[in-house]
């Protein structure tokens, strides 16, 4: 039988896909279970002990516990970029008083070019806590990277120290140096090169009686040859940690990234639908505006059956384009895109035209069918049935969804779904897309998507995905640990300042940090949010702020943001009247109310200050109003501030307590600049006051730096 790769379509079936911490690890990788379904938590731990048998190897001593980073005992891998530093801490212990030596082992994981790469160790050095040690190691390539812990006596670094004791306690030694000689002549069999000869040769004049014991004790003090001697330990005996730990590593938009969202249909002259060549005529404009990812939402052919007209209504009238997300017609599937946009080659040319702008292109991946989709007909099964044997739609009472199949995961016929779900991200991998937007995924199983990310990360690490779940905590973030690169947010309904700062205290400050990368989208095609319903610009402003510094990567629905699209269909809505979903709509971007000038100063602040690049460094300050947040954000020597006026009606002014190391303990004044207004200010200390009227600006994003040096810091002062 010929060898069959890891999640190729042929292979599915007679090759169980690897959850992501099954390599190297055999009791995640068990053929006997089923494709797709979960270890079971007997395999994350130890077996019984069966007190009829001895322990395979009872004579290690050396225990390590509590590794971290560590996601739900090593079930699920943590996440980072490209070039990041990963630090690695154990507890490590054993009985007695002898010195331990620790290494921190890393290498990428198993493939089928390299089924066992070597591991690579970098020694644990100890910390302040008692019996934890830490290192750190920096991937270099993308993909999927594995981590442990490795410890053992240090038996020469122990004679060492004892010896150094008893010839201080004027003891006879003359027999320990035979000992040593022993552990070095251990170690030069271990040794190749100029270490084992040196070792050997140190060894034998260790032994050698003619030499003064005297010379022959500072020899097995001497630091150097200690150091050799731990190049080539004695790990015969060494214990490891039962787990082989994992890390995604991502390139460096899955972290910081901007996005915008755009209909193509909606850009049509004259009132006619859109192409992609008329949205090719807008990427100056997303260009313009700072964004690095535009996001389509589905391009396919969109069904006839069932069809929703304007506002949602279960009846289409004559010239009613659909909802983008009812996909498929006889014209094709999720692998055809919508006649009136064009073709695939249209595709192809906007595809590169927004490259040459530097903008990346994401899809939009529902898995879902319309009617008229081809695998309808194709594919009965895949499909769940009513009681009277039609396909049953889609529903989240009490909303119903006419117009849409969802897919039947629990269908006898799973495998083929599986395979030809996999094969709608692979058929746009292939043209060249890299991020995928994935609609409603909590609405699908996770071990789907356990498997068909991995499978797809396998042979592109560079592709991103996107979650698009506004679900339950625990759901939202276990898609992120089944593989999704970002998420969408409860940011979009946070909204006081203990709502805000409690949230990202949450996401940055605990293990979720590890697994999930928040985006953060102000509006969506589904969200028109209570607070921007008023149309106050300024309450556009603090979200937009908020979204842009609170978070590395953020999102807007536009061009409904920038020119603050704002009705709901009705009072107690949060959807948008009139809404891009079901129709055409004609957007001036040339009004001169549009937000366009802040949102691209924003972005073009993002771009200039890498502090905001990142999420684990973010800071909030104390303030003495409710309605006054204020946070901090540094990387090296680039230090943000943003005050925000959370209150888009009225003037609010707060004591702001600082804390930035080197700038307010320097004991003078600093000077700040407003990176939005342009304002220079000097603040003095750790205490200030700032003051916002949102009917100017509605948040200061302050960058801070060092005033120029005084007299007294030059030499001539001298």
């Amino acid at each position: 039988m010929r060898a069959r790769r890891w999640g190729s379509w042929e292979a599915l079936i007679t090759r169980p896909p690897l959850p992501w911490t099954a390599v190297g690890r055999q009791p995640f990788a068990s053929r006997a279970r089923p494709l797709g379904q979960p270890p079971s938590p007997a395999a994350h731990r130890s077996a019984l002990v069966d007190l009829d048998k001895l322990p395979e190897e009872g004579r290690r001593r050396v225990q390590i516990e509590r590794v971290r980073p560590e996601i739900d005992g090593g079930r699920f891998p943590i996440k980072r970029i490209l070039g990041d530093r990963i630090d690695v801490s154990a507890i490590v212990y054993a009985d007695g008083h002898d010195l331990l030596a620790c290494s921190l082992l890393y290498r990428p994981a198993p493939s089928l070019g390299d089924p066992d790469p070597p591991w690579l160790f970098v020694p644990l050095e100890p910390t302040a806590e008692p019996d934890r040690f830490v290192a750190s190691f920096t991937p270099d390539t993308l993909g999927l990277w594995q981590y442990t812990v490795e410890a053992f006596i240090d038996r020469y670094g122990t004679f060492r120290r004892d010896l150094k004791k008893r010839v201080e306690a004027a003891q006879d030694v003359s027999v320990d140096i035979l000992d040593g000689a022993t552990l070095l002549e251990q170690a030069a069999k271990d040794a190749t090169g100029d270490d084992a000869r040196s070792l050997a040769d140190v060894a034998a004049r260790l032994r050698d009686d003619t030499i003064p014991l005297t010379e022959r004790i500072t020899l097995a003090l001497d630091s150097g040859l200690c150091m050799a001697a731990a190049r080539h330990p004695d790990r015969r005996l060494a214990s490891r940690y039962p787990g082989i730990l994992e890390v995604v590593v991502d390139p460096e938009k899955a972290r910081f990234s901007s996005w915008y969202e755009l209909f193509p249909r909606s850009f049509g002259e004259g009132g006619r639908h859109g192409t992609f060549a008329d949205a090719e005529a807008r990427l100056p404009y997303v260009a313009d505006l700072g964004f690095d990812i535009l996001y389509l939402p589905p391009i396919h052919p969109i069904g006839q059956t069932n069809r929703k007209g304007k506002n949602n209504t279960l009846v289409a009238e004559h010239g009613d384009v659909g909802s983008p997300w009812a996909i498929g017609a006889p014209q094709g599937g999720h692998t055809a895109v919508h006649p009136s946009l064009g073709t695939l080659d249209d595709f192809d040319r906007f595809f590169q035209a927004a490259a040459r702008l530097g903008i990346d292109i994401a899809l939009d991946i529902a898995l879902q069918a319309s009617p008229d989709h081809p695998w309808v007909q194709e594919h009965p099964g895949w499909f769940p049935r009513r009681a009277d044997g039609t396909a049953r739609y889609a529903e989240n009472p009490p909303k119903k969804y006419q117009d849409i199949h969802p897919f039947d995961f629990e269908t006898e016929e799973w495998p083929e779904l599986w395979r030809s779900l996999e094969g709608i991200f692979r058929f746009w991998i292939a043209r060249g897309v890299r991020f995928f937007r994935v609609d409603n995924p909590h609405t699908k199983p996770l071990p789907f998507w356990e498997w068909v990310i991995r499978s797809i990360k396998r042979d592109h690490p560079e592709v991103v995905f996107l979650s698009e779940a506004f679900t339950r905590p625990a759901l939202m973030y276990g898609l992120a640990k089944r593989g999704f690169s970002q998420s969408y947010t409860y940011f979009t309904w946070r909204v006081s300042k203990d709502e805000i700062t409690s949230y990202m205290h949450d996401l940055t400050k605990t293990e979720i940090a590890e697994f999930y990368r928040p985006n953060f989208w102000p509006n969506t095609p589904d969200i028109l949010p209570e607070h921007l319903q008023n149309g106050q610009p300024a309450a556009f402003l603090v979200r937009l702020v908020l979204a842009a510094t609170l978070s590395s990567s953020y999102g807007i629905y536009g061009p409904a943001f920038e020119l603050m699209e704002h009705k709901p269909p009705r009072e107690g809505a949060e959807e948008y009247a009139d809404s891009e979903k079901y129709e055409l709509r004609r957007w001036d971007l040339r009004r001169p109310d549009s937000l366009r000038p802040m949102i691209t100063r924003i972005n073009r602040i993002r771009m200039e200050h890498p502090a905001l690049a990142r999420n684990d460094n973010l800071q909030f300050f104390h303030t003495d109003s409710d309605l006054v947040l204020a946070y901090g954000k540094t990387h090296g020597d680039d230090s943000l501030i943003v005050v925000v006026n959370l209150d888009p009606y009225h003037r609010h002014g707060a004591w702001v307590e600082l804390d930035l190391p080197g700038l307010t303990d320097a004991g003078r004044g600093f000077e700040v600049h407003d990176l939005l207004s342009g304002a220079r200010y000097t603040f003095r200390g750790k205490r200030n006051w700032v003051e916002i009227d949102p009917r100017t600006s509605p948040a200061c994003v302050f960058h801070a730096r060092r005033l120029a040096r005084r007299e007294n810091d030059y030499e001539y002062f001298l």
